[in-house]
Protein backbone atom coordinates (compact mmCIF):
# COMPACT_ATOMS: atom_id res chain seq x y z
CA UNK A 1 0.00 0.00 0.00
CA UNK A 2 2.62 2.73 0.66
CA UNK A 3 4.92 1.55 -2.28
CA UNK A 4 1.89 1.82 -4.53
CA UNK A 5 1.05 5.99 -2.53
CA UNK A 6 4.72 6.51 -2.86
CA UNK A 7 4.82 5.93 -7.01
CA UNK A 8 0.92 7.70 -7.42
CA UNK A 9 2.69 10.82 -5.35
CA UNK A 10 5.49 10.94 -7.82
CA UNK A 11 3.55 10.08 -10.75
CA UNK A 12 1.11 13.13 -9.79
CA UNK A 13 3.75 15.43 -9.09
CA UNK A 14 5.88 14.87 -12.26
CA UNK A 15 2.53 15.55 -14.39
CA UNK A 16 2.15 19.08 -12.15
CA UNK A 17 5.71 19.92 -12.25
CA UNK A 18 5.71 19.24 -16.54
CA UNK A 19 3.11 22.58 -16.88
CA UNK A 20 4.98 25.13 -18.82
CA UNK A 21 5.99 28.68 -16.50
CA UNK A 22 2.69 30.46 -17.42
CA UNK A 23 1.74 32.46 -14.27
CA UNK A 24 -1.35 30.61 -13.66
CA UNK A 25 0.77 27.35 -13.89
CA UNK A 26 3.21 28.65 -11.25
CA UNK A 27 0.39 29.40 -9.28
CA UNK A 28 -1.25 26.07 -9.57
CA UNK A 29 2.49 24.14 -8.44
CA UNK A 30 2.63 26.86 -5.23
CA UNK A 31 -1.01 25.47 -4.55
CA UNK A 32 0.01 21.80 -5.00
CA UNK A 33 2.86 22.24 -2.47
CA UNK A 34 1.09 24.27 -0.21
CA UNK A 35 -1.21 21.21 0.17
CA UNK A 36 1.87 19.20 0.63
CA UNK A 37 2.98 21.35 3.39
CA UNK A 38 4.99 23.54 1.74
CA UNK A 39 4.99 27.82 2.73
CA UNK A 40 5.32 29.26 -0.86
CA UNK A 41 5.50 33.43 -1.12
CA UNK A 42 4.19 35.31 -3.86
CA UNK A 43 5.27 35.36 -7.22
CA UNK A 44 7.27 32.07 -7.66
CA UNK A 45 8.43 30.98 -10.93
CA UNK A 46 8.92 27.20 -11.59
CA UNK A 47 9.77 26.03 -14.60
CA UNK A 48 8.51 22.70 -16.72
CA UNK A 49 10.82 19.87 -15.19
CA UNK A 50 11.23 20.70 -11.53
CA UNK A 51 11.62 18.12 -9.08
CA UNK A 52 10.18 18.70 -5.57
CA UNK A 53 9.13 16.06 -2.55
CA UNK A 54 7.67 15.51 -1.20
CA UNK A 55 7.33 19.58 -0.51
CA UNK A 56 6.99 19.13 3.06
CA UNK A 57 9.46 21.56 4.90
CA UNK A 58 10.37 23.29 2.06
CA UNK A 59 9.52 27.68 2.69
CA UNK A 60 10.46 29.48 -0.82
CA UNK A 61 10.40 33.03 -0.33
CA UNK A 62 8.83 35.87 -2.60
CA UNK A 63 10.35 35.84 -6.34
CA UNK A 64 12.19 32.70 -6.34
CA UNK A 65 13.27 31.37 -9.38
CA UNK A 66 13.37 27.61 -9.87
CA UNK A 67 15.18 26.80 -13.59
CA UNK A 68 14.55 23.45 -15.19
CA UNK A 69 15.53 20.22 -14.27
CA UNK A 70 16.36 21.85 -10.53
CA UNK A 71 15.66 19.04 -7.79
CA UNK A 72 14.54 20.02 -4.06
CA UNK A 73 14.60 16.77 -1.46
CA UNK A 74 12.78 18.18 0.96
CA UNK A 75 12.21 16.45 4.22
CA UNK A 76 15.14 17.36 5.92
CA UNK A 77 14.32 21.12 5.35
CA UNK A 78 14.78 23.71 2.48
CA UNK A 79 14.48 27.58 3.41
CA UNK A 80 15.37 29.86 0.27
CA UNK A 81 15.25 33.28 0.80
CA UNK A 82 13.49 36.20 -1.67
CA UNK A 83 14.84 37.21 -4.88
CA UNK A 84 16.98 33.94 -5.10
CA UNK A 85 17.58 32.58 -8.34
CA UNK A 86 18.62 28.42 -8.69
CA UNK A 87 19.86 27.67 -12.22
CA UNK A 88 19.58 24.82 -14.39
CA UNK A 89 20.23 20.97 -13.58
CA UNK A 90 20.79 22.22 -10.14
CA UNK A 91 20.46 19.92 -6.54
CA UNK A 92 19.19 20.90 -3.29
CA UNK A 93 19.24 17.56 -1.39
CA UNK A 94 18.72 18.39 2.09
CA UNK A 95 18.75 14.43 2.81
CA UNK A 96 20.91 11.84 2.08
CA UNK A 97 21.71 8.06 3.02
CA UNK A 98 23.01 7.10 6.03
CA UNK A 99 26.52 5.38 5.82
CA UNK A 100 26.22 2.36 8.09
CA UNK A 101 29.22 1.09 10.47
CA UNK A 102 31.83 -1.41 8.81
CA UNK A 103 30.23 -4.13 7.59
CA UNK A 104 26.86 -2.74 7.39
CA UNK A 105 24.45 -3.01 4.67
CA UNK A 106 24.38 0.45 2.74
CA UNK A 107 20.92 -0.73 0.83
CA UNK A 108 18.56 -0.39 3.75
CA UNK A 109 20.67 1.50 6.18
CA UNK A 110 18.08 4.65 5.84
CA UNK A 111 17.99 8.52 5.23
CA UNK A 112 18.93 11.29 7.71
CA UNK A 113 18.35 15.06 6.87
CA UNK A 114 20.15 17.94 7.98
CA UNK A 115 18.40 21.31 6.68
CA UNK A 116 19.25 23.99 4.44
CA UNK A 117 19.02 27.75 4.87
CA UNK A 118 19.59 29.83 1.60
CA UNK A 119 19.05 33.74 2.31
CA UNK A 120 17.69 36.28 0.48
CA UNK A 121 18.90 37.59 -3.08
CA UNK A 122 21.39 34.23 -3.41
CA UNK A 123 22.29 33.39 -7.21
CA UNK A 124 23.17 29.82 -7.45
CA UNK A 125 24.20 28.62 -11.14
CA UNK A 126 23.71 25.92 -12.86
CA UNK A 127 24.47 22.53 -12.51
CA UNK A 128 25.52 22.83 -8.98
CA UNK A 129 24.90 20.77 -6.03
CA UNK A 130 23.91 21.83 -2.52
CA UNK A 131 24.39 19.38 0.18
CA UNK A 132 22.49 18.85 3.55
CA UNK A 133 23.42 20.64 6.30
CA UNK A 134 24.48 23.68 4.39
CA UNK A 135 23.37 27.76 5.16
CA UNK A 136 24.46 30.06 2.53
CA UNK A 137 24.20 33.68 3.31
CA UNK A 138 22.59 36.71 1.74
CA UNK A 139 23.65 38.10 -1.59
CA UNK A 140 25.62 35.33 -2.24
CA UNK A 141 26.61 33.76 -5.47
CA UNK A 142 27.08 29.87 -6.44
CA UNK A 143 29.56 29.99 -9.74
CA UNK A 144 27.72 27.35 -12.67
CA UNK A 145 28.79 23.43 -11.51
CA UNK A 146 29.98 23.78 -7.67
CA UNK A 147 29.44 21.37 -5.03
CA UNK A 148 28.34 23.29 -1.73
CA UNK A 149 29.74 21.07 0.88
CA UNK A 150 30.16 23.94 3.87
CA UNK A 151 28.35 27.08 4.93
CA UNK A 152 28.94 29.60 2.33
CA UNK A 153 29.10 33.87 3.88
CA UNK A 154 27.09 36.93 3.08
CA UNK A 155 28.11 38.69 -0.05
CA UNK A 156 30.73 36.06 -1.42
CA UNK A 157 31.33 34.42 -4.54
CA UNK A 158 32.26 30.93 -4.36
CA UNK A 159 32.98 27.81 -6.75
CA UNK A 160 34.36 24.53 -7.16
CA UNK A 161 34.31 21.11 -6.36
CA UNK A 162 34.02 21.46 -3.14
CA UNK A 163 33.00 25.46 -3.31
CA UNK A 164 35.80 27.65 -2.31
CA UNK A 165 36.09 31.42 -1.57
CA UNK A 166 36.52 33.26 -4.81
CA UNK A 167 36.11 36.58 -3.51
CA UNK A 168 33.89 38.86 -1.81
CA UNK A 169 31.34 40.96 -3.15
CA UNK A 170 31.78 45.12 -3.28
Amino acid sequence: MKYTAVVTLETLMMAVMRLPRYRWCCRFKAMVLRCMGARIGCRVVIYPGVWILTGRNLELGDNVDLAMGVVLTTDGGIQIGDRTMVGYRTQILSTNHVVPGEHGRVFNAGHVGKPIAIGADVWIGANCVVCAGVKIGEGAIIAAGSVVTKDVDAFSMVGGAPARLIRRRN
